[in-house]
């Protein structure tokens, strides 16, 4: 084994505990931002799940095993970091500009899996197609060299500190500020130029010698961040959310989401046809107009101003976003959140449902569309927990007597609105009015649904409007839209269908014949067309798992002595808990980036509970743990998610947290009494980090079982582990 630099192996223990921290601190900052910013620039890169966080782990896994090694990688982290930014400002260029060059996603047209931002792709015969597969693979290799030299840093770290539980706590330490600093970036919605600042600042300040190339990549890098966080100078303003990275274009009123078009403000009273459905149904067929109106997905404001044209006393407007909102309230033509009768709620929606009290006569999804996953841990995208059997029921729960649900988007494919039909029916007790724009007779599961808004209308009980409007439906007659164009009176009346436009609404028939997968809470994937892994999903991981192991040949000088199982499948294990603490505790308190980082922050403290424990008791054996752990992760999987959501709110948080968070802090207590005794910290903390990855790729299998029985696949990895807690590294001569 080569040894470390003498520059390295001079360093004092107290200095090492200080550096060690910091560089976890960057470690931990740095992974967050560039799940954030790889994904918003090449968006793209999200049809992989965890591919950017993999990408992070599996260079640091590299690095710490390369600790001992005397090559210097931590000085390709910020020039190989600058090639990478680069590499991905040119793909949105070329993506933007139509300049020569298309990302081939393949299937699209009947998916077994949607891709938001791919269905409007047109192949172009004179393009240079690049594979989508090689692409991620391309960013995975350079985020993962770039992650290397950090991982090296921090096992040097690591190895010149004699307590090894001290210096694994110091770690999570490092790791919990980068956490809470990311969030407070997140909460004050800063840029891309204050993240890679900080994290290339810190990094480039822990180096022992800094070259030219490193100060100038620094340079470029932060120019980069500067360019991606104001704009390239056009007339649309760039905006950080939370969430995304928002484009604002004044002209046009048009908001891009991580650069794909996601909402246009419009002048509702004259141009707002979609947004007058439900009110214009509900008065054609005799109702008075909706009092209690709850709005989720209120994004920048139309189905608010809506609402309150037609009438509405009271509304409920909730958005996850605060940026959209932000921008609905400073730029919309017709002012609605400065409505004293509107009420803003920025929160999740599916949250808001199970906290409020109030009954509504009218709730909508307005455009419910994330267009972002709901964090680089899982599959779980900002909207998913919206579309599953248990959520329409808590929709109709919150509806009063005769009160209306209606929903309506771009749904892209008909087995995405057979779904949400058969969900609203099971709910209901009865199916969904369904039309579209433009009108259409049927809605096949195969037929391609990208250019119509499909509408979905469904009543509390009896519902005279809905009762009406399927009475005059089925006696073959259409609803007709008018507009007074001086006084901007809008009005709708049932006309025979030969006397009607040809755009007037029209029922749909919907096939639901071969549709028989819905989402639940434990599988909430909407755009998913069965329970299975996709071949992209497939492809993906094969390429990650090659890659892999082409790194650790290349840059770990590891060549002889046996790999450290038992910290492998600690950290494969371990991964699959982070997973299913997000998703579990997205479903019972919102999918909102503030709960993501409190379950990370609660996880790290878990295991910073778990050290505490290992060096105050000073256990001897490690089965008592492992047992311990393994039942309360049966607990995890036997009682189903949605048992948690009846409890009342005080138990359900004590009971939730304390089911989540306490195999975590069991799990802890196994690691730290393993790494205690590792004669070689960086080797053993570079295995977990490997195992962390397997981990990471077996959260597909979400995709084909569920959440819930993606518990039994860590119970599984702990076990394997309590097999292996015997193996060790041979020794390794040095």
């Amino acid at each position: 084994m080569e040894s470390s630099s003498p520059s390295e192996s001079t360093i004092t223990t107290r200095r090492a505990y200080v550096e060690l921290f910091l560089i976890s601190f960057v470690a931990l900052f740095l992974e967050l931002a560039c799940i954030r910013w790889f994904g918003a620039t090449v968006a793209f890169l999200t049809f992989f799940t965890n591919l950017v966080l993999m990408a992070c782990f599996l260079g640091l896994s590299v690095g710490l095993l390369a600790a001992g090694s005397t090559r210097d990688y931590a000085r390709l982290t910020l020039p190989v970091g600058l090639v990478a930014a680069l590499l991905a400002q040119w793909i949105l260029y070329a993506h933007q500009t139509g300049g020569g060059v298309m990302v081939e996603v393949g299937g699209q047209g009947s998916p077994q899996q949607i891709y938001f931002g791919t269905e409007y792709l047109a192949r172009d015969p004179f393009a240079w197609v690049i594979p989508i597969e090689v692409l991620a693979g391309v960013f995975f290799v350079l985020i993962a060299v770039m992650f290397i030299g950090i991982g090296q840093v921090m096992g040097r770290r690591f190895n010149a500190i004699p307590h090894r539980v001290a210096a694994y706590s110091t770690d999570i330490a490092g790791s919990l500020v980068g956490i809470a600093g990311f969030a407070i970036a997140s909460r004050f919605e800063t840029t891309p130029l204050l993240w890679f600042a900080v994290a290339s600042g810190v990094f480039i300040a822990l180096l022992r010698t800094r070259s030219m190339l490193q100060i100038g990549s620094l340079i470029g890098l932060i120019y980069l961040a500067a360019l991606s966080a104001f704009g390239p100078g056009n007339e649309a303003r760039t905006f950080w959310s939370p969430y995304y990275k928002v484009e604002y274009s004044a002209d046009s009123r048009l908001i891009e989401t991580n650069n794909i078009g996601h909402q246009q403000m419009v002048d509702v009273k004259t141009t707002g046809r979609a947004y007058w459905l439900p009110h214009l149904l509900n008065r054609a067929g005799g109702g008075n107009a909706f009092k209690d109106v709850l709005i989720i997905g209120a994004g920048s404001g139309n189905d608010v101003a809506s609402a309150l044209q037609f009438g509405a006393e009271q509304i409920d407007a909730v958005e996850i976003d605060p940026t959209l909102q932000r921008l609905g309230q400073q730029h919309h033509p017709n002012r609605p959140y400065q409505d004293p009768r509107v009420t803003v709620h920025l929160t999740d929606g599916r949250g808001f449902l199970r906290t409020t009290e109030k009954q509504y006569d009218l709730i909508i999804y307005a455009l419910v569309d994330s267009l972002v996953l709901h964090s680089g841990y899982s599959s779980l995208r900002l909207e998913s927990f919206l579309f599953t059997d248990q959520a329409m029921k808590d929709i109709q729960a919150r509806l009063k007597p005769g009160g209306v649900f209606a929903a309506y988007n771009y749904y892209r494919q008909g087995w995405v609105v057979g779904r949400i039909d058969l969900m609203i029916d099971a709910a209901f007790g009865e199916s969904p009015v369904v039309f579209s724009l433009p009108p259409q007779d049927e809605i096949r599961p195969d037929a391609s649904q990208s250019n119509h808004i499909t509408f979905l209308m469904a009543g509390n009980g009896s519902t005279p409007s809905v009762e009406e409007a399927r009475r005059r439906f089925a006696a073959n007659e259409v609803l007709v839209t008018s507009l007074d164009p001086e006084s901007a009176t809008i009005d709708g009346f049932f006309a025979p269908r030969s006397e009607g436009p040809i755009d007037a609404l029209r029922p749909a028939q919907v096939i639901k014949a071969g549709i028989a997968d819905v989402p639940t809470d434990s599988w909430p994937f909407l755009y998913l067309r069965e329970p299975s892994i996709p071949d992209l999903n497939l492809r993906g991981m094969a390429i990650v798992g090659i890659l892999s192991l082409g790194l650790i040949l290349a840059f770990a000088p590891i060549r002889r002595g046996r790999p450290d199982v038992q910290m492998f499948f600690l950290g494969a294990g371990f991964m699959l808990l982070e997973t299913k603490g997000v998703v579990h505790m997205a479903l019972l308190f919102g999918s909102t980036w503030a709960v993501n980082s409190i379950v990370f922050g609660a996880i790290l403290v878990m295991i910073l509970l778990g050290n505490l424990f290992v060096i105050r008791v000073k256990p001897t054996r490690q089965w008592p743990a492992y047992v311990a752990l393994v039942l309360a992760l049966l607990a995890n999987v036997l009682v189903p998610l949605e048992t948690y959501l009846a409890l009342p709110d005080v138990l359900r948080v004590i009971v939730s947290c304390t089911v989540v968070f306490l195999p975590v802090f069991f799990a802890g207590i196994i690691f730290a009494t393993a790494f205690r005794d590792r004669v070689r910290p960086d080797l053993a903390l570079g295995a977990n980090v490997a195992g962390v990855v397997v981990g990471g790729l077996s959260e597909n299998l979400s995709l084909a079982i569920g959440f819930n029985n993606l518990i039994w696949v860590a119970v599984g990895f702990y076990v394997l582990s309590a097999l292996f807690a015997r193996l060790r590294l041979s020794p390794i001569p040095t």
